[in-house]
């Protein structure tokens, strides 16, 4: 009875202090929750590039998967089993990654997605301040997204410490760069170790005295719908009052939907066709979705890449004002060899 007892005791002690770690773990995540307001500034300058009205401009965006989304990766948010992938393969990753970005000398623009700056999953690597000291000759501007001093899943294996965001490289200065903090967050606790989803605005005057905006955006990903409508439509009218002061406005981005009324052209791989994809008619019909409709821009990460197995899709592309004129678009296929995504490129001029 005595050795009953003292067992019992054991497992109620053991069952004590599991609770009280969980407890110590939201009562922390509580008070140093990030709370961003609904617009915050990052940059603001009197020395801004005046934009030639006649200028063609280019832009890549891409979702770099923080370096830690490798062919070889699943993820447990996604289905998967991993966390993360070993040390030695998110620093080939990374160099693998800035290989690309010094290549493409002729963008102006890069927006990037998933950086990672003080991170358990990319070994607290700074991955702007890396790719900002590549790119010498442009002005790296950084919104956060992420900011979580201990994500607790999965319980064998938790993440920890997340420090991430998105982020423009340009080649000219804006006269500001603003955060916009999007509406909506999951249930209580969840919410203490999600991110905070956002879209950035970099401001460039005209000589015809009007503004260019180049926005970078990245939507919500794990919720089934509501985040996602209140996401979309807090951004339409962001862009519809914009485009009513006679600005010209560039947005691009991982949206983590498929564009409306998707078609795809690509069949070596198998189409994901449980995305998301946006409303028909869901911008003015003079505003254009572009992409590429003959290379997928995103693989699933319940397993690791196979190009004859794995779904993908659609999901990162650019939304132009009917001032903007499109020249060229194409979504380069990497094979998703360093991250779960492909970067898509555009030319575009002002109408």
């Amino acid at each position: 009875m005595k050795i009953l007892n003292k067992i019992l005791l054991s497992l109620l002690a053991i069952v004590l202090f599991l609770v009280l770690c969980f407890a110590a773990i939201i009562i922390y995540a509580l008070v140093s929750d990030y709370k961003p307001d609904g617009k915050t500034e990052i940059f603001s300058g009197g020395n801004s590039t005046i934009l030639n009205d006649t200028l063609e401009i280019n832009l890549m965006t891409w979702n770099i998967g923080y370096c830690g989304l490798d062919k070889h990766m699943d993820f447990f948010y996604d289905g998967g089993t991993k966390v993360a992938t070993p040390e030695n393969r998110c620093l080939e990753n990374l160099s693998a990654i800035k290989k690309f970005i010094i290549g493409n000398d002729t963008i102006d623009f890069f927006l990037i997605q998933e950086l990672d700056r003080n991170s358990k999953r990319s070994y607290h690597m700074d991955e702007f301040d890396t790719i900002g000291r590549l790119l010498v000759d442009y002005h790296p501007l950084f919104a956060k997204n992420y900011d979580v001093f201990f994500v607790p899943v999965p319980p064998t294996n938790p993440m920890g410490k997340v420090l991430s965001g998105i982020a423009v490289f340009g080649r000219y200065q804006p006269t500001s760069s603003f955060r916009y903090q999007f509406p909506g967050e999951y249930s209580f606790p969840k919410q203490l170790f999600m991110l905070d989803r956002c879209f950035m605005v970099n401001r460039y005057p005209l000589e015809n005295g009007k503004e260019l905006l180049v926005i970078n955006t990245h939507n919500e990903a794990f919720d089934p719908g509501e985040i996602r409508k209140a996401q979309m439509i807090y951004l339409k009218e962001f862009l519809l009052s914009e485009y009513a002061k006679g600005n010209y406005i560039i947005t691009g981005g991982d949206w983590n939907m498929s564009p409306p009324d998707f078609k795809p052209e690509f069949t070596r791989n198998k189409v994901n066709t449980d995305q998301m994809a946006m409303e028909t008619g869901f911008m003015p019909p003079e505003w254009e979705w572009v992409y590429d409709s003959k290379k997928p821009s995103n693989r699933s990460v319940i397993a690791a890449y196979d190009p004859e197995t794995t779904t993908t899709t659609v999901i990162d592309l650019f939304l132009l004002s009917p001032n903007i004129k499109l020249i060229s678009a194409e979504c380069i296929n990497l094979d998703f060899e360093n991250s779960d995504h492909n970067p898509v490129r555009i030319k575009v001029g002002l109408k």
